[in-house]
């Protein structure tokens, strides 16, 4: 949930990267703060503590940071009072809290023990122990409870060994770190110099006139510049004033890395008229199921087009086996895919959790697919379980919503989501288009298969062109939805429950309850209530059911709903808008328009 802007230019460093944090601010963080170079005032006040720190730093020029538990708009506050944060490089950071509580202290970004070298750093060492008993034994004092600390003393300890330039000194650190980071570096005897690393953590770096950013994410730059090149693992970035970038392996070989250029715009990642970001996201959903859709299929034609996956058709249809890797809401959209492929095109899938295949020994083989979903295509667990199957020659395909992302350019080929920036760290749009995307993808397997007849593909087609006002009808009822969320704000505990193709949908929306709210939800395949969530329902517990009429087990839901009542609970019930059997035994009934069981 981290974020990092740093910045090399002409301008003033503090407002931009103040700036860039600002846009950063829907990853979610609990302390935000800056580094910039200034020139050594020591020299000009001639007192004696300016003169030692003069000696103790040895150069023209210092580090000064500033920092604050809280919001950036804190942090800004600090800066303005503080009147004297002029400087032309810097870093700055927002930071969620992995190791040691949210406090001024632990936020980034963190200095080395003469205050003259400073990082600011994404992911987690999980060698973190070792290290700093290691450094501890060499006389190192911590001042923090931070993995990241660590870090700016192994530079500052490989420094002090031998005068070297600092990108090198940070190659050589980070072959001690094991785990994931993006990070970015700045020292006060090479001012006009800016060095940021990458290993299972994004970075990118921007490329204005004259001027140099380094971020996590694109949102971050893109008021500056549209003219950006990616790092990838293993790979660091040096900037200079004079000397422009330089990209290099932590094996100190030099890359040529080709210039993109970003395709969202400003507007894309504003609030607008909205009060939140996640709110403007849901509202956005028919519009971003449209252009899901567009260019790949068409009312009344019986063929569905992804030119990302022309190249390996006969391969993917052909294969034995198809992995989907994913995390999150990602995992739940391939659940629901898992269930779509092979009802329609009659394939064997497995989905795995990521962050837990990517730790075992799964039995892959080259004739597998391997599909991997990402919203953001930057996810770690998700690329380190790509990254194994590609090295036992699965064909690795991805479906993810970021163009030039990792992910992207990890696969040999895929879909993207078209579905604009998801800003809300909660995801909603980007989840809708996984879902429609899943639903063509296993339509064209089914066609290519010949599981499905031309006229049958014509129906799923014609059924899937009326989901954007589908969406539009139910979006229409907020204010009943609204109306809910006062009834039931106080409830400290939710079921939601639903059976096939509706099981992956209560799983979601418990994810989104629990992430939201902060409310405690669980989701269960409603035949699985009677072993073990049964037994907690009460008053006390609202039970979230998803039980359209046109639902194979509609007779078995509606005995859940039963059971729930039995049980003193309260029933929330989304079914069909022609459906009235429900009305008088649930609290809240939710209505959708009936639509053709895809």
């Amino acid at each position: 949930m981290c974020g990092i802007v740093a910045y090399l230019g002409a301008a003033d460093a503090v407002p931009v990267m103040l700036s860039g944090l600002a846009r950063l601010e829907y990853r979610g963080y609990d302390s935000a703060g800056v580094a910039i170079i200034q020139p050594n005032k020591a020299e000009a006040n001639g007192t004696e503590a300016a003169s030692k720190r003069v000696r103790r730093n040895a150069c023209e020029h210092c580090v000064k940071v500033l920092k604050t538990a809280g919001k950036v708009s804190a942090l800004k506050t600090m800066c303005e009072r503080d009147g004297d944060s002029a400087g032309t490089v810097g870093i700055a950071h927002t930071r969620w809290a992995t190791h040691g509580p949210p406090t001024d202290v632990n936020a980034h970004p963190h200095t080395s023990t003469d205050g003259g070298l400073a990082v600011v750093h994404n992911g987690i060492v999980e060698n973190f122990g070792a290290l700093r008993q290691q450094l501890m034994s060499k006389g190192y004092k911590m001042r923090s409870d931070t993995d990241t600390e660590l870090i700016a003393h192994l530079i500052s300890d490989v420094r002090s060994k031998t005068r070297m330039p600092l990108e090198e000194a940070v190659r050589l650190a980070l072959t001690q770190v094991e785990g994931a980071f993006g990070l970015a570096v700045i020292a006060s005897d090479e001012p006009d110099k800016l060095v940021g690393a990458r290993k299972g953590s994004p970075l990118i770096l921007g490329i204005g006139e004259d001027e140099y950013l380094l971020a996590s994410d694109a949102s971050a730059v893109i008021e500056r510049t549209r003219r950006v090149a990616y790092l990838n693992d293993g790979e660091l970035a040096v900037i200079t004033r004079t000397g422009g970038y330089q990209i290099q392996t932590l094996d100190n070989v030099k890359i040529t890395r080709e210039i993109q250029e970003l395709s969202l715009s400003l507007q894309e990642i504003q609030k607008g008229t909205f009060k939140h970001f996640m709110l403007k996201e849901i509202c956005e959903q028919p519009e971003v199921l449209e252009n899901a859709m567009r260019g790949r299929v068409k009312a009344g034609d019986s063929e569905i087009h992804f030119g990302g996956l022309m190249q390996v058709m006969p391969r993917l249809v052909s294969a034995p086996r198809i992995i989907i890797v994913a995390c999150g809401t990602s995992w739940h959209a391939a659940l629901l895919g898992e269930y779509l492929i092979e009802n329609l095109a009659r394939m064997s899938v497995e989905v795995e959790y990521a962050s837990e295949f990517r730790y075992r020994r799964p039995l892959l083989f080259k004739d597998d697919v391997v599909i991997a979903i990402s919203q953001s295509g930057e996810t770690a667990d998700t690329l380190a379980a790509l990254n194994l199957a590609r090295k036992h020659g699965c064909l690795c395909i991805g479906i993810c919503n970021t163009v030039g992302s990792t992910l992207a350019r990890s696969t040999e080929a895929g879909v993207y989501l078209h579905a604009g920036p998801e800003i809300g760290v909660a995801s909603t749009k980007a989840f809708s288009a996984q879902i429609v995307v899943l639903i063509m993808f296993a339509l064209k397997l089914a066609k290519e298969r010949h599981e499905l007849s031309d006229d049958a593909l014509k129906e799923k087609i014609a059924a899937l062109a009326t989901l954007p006002d589908l969406l539009r009808r139910v979006l229409d009822q907020k204010e009943q939805v609204l109306h809910m969320a006062r009834v039931f704000k106080y409830a400290s505990n939710f079921l939601y429950l639903g059976r096939g193709y509706n099981f992956p949908v209560a799983l979601e929306g418990a994810l989104k309850l629990k992430e939201i709210s902060y409310i405690h939800a669980e989701g269960y395949p409603a035949a699985e209530m009677k072993h073990g969530p049964i037994a907690l329902i009460d008053e006390f517990m609202p039970v979230v059911i998803i039980a359209p009429r046109s639902d194979p087990n509609y007779l078995k839901l509606k005995s859940n709903i039963e059971e729930v009542l039995a049980r003193g609970g309260s029933v929330i019930a989304i079914t069909e808008e022609d459906n009235e059997d429900l009305d008088s035994r649930c609290e809240c009934v939710i209505r959708i328009r009936p639509r053709d069981q895809l």
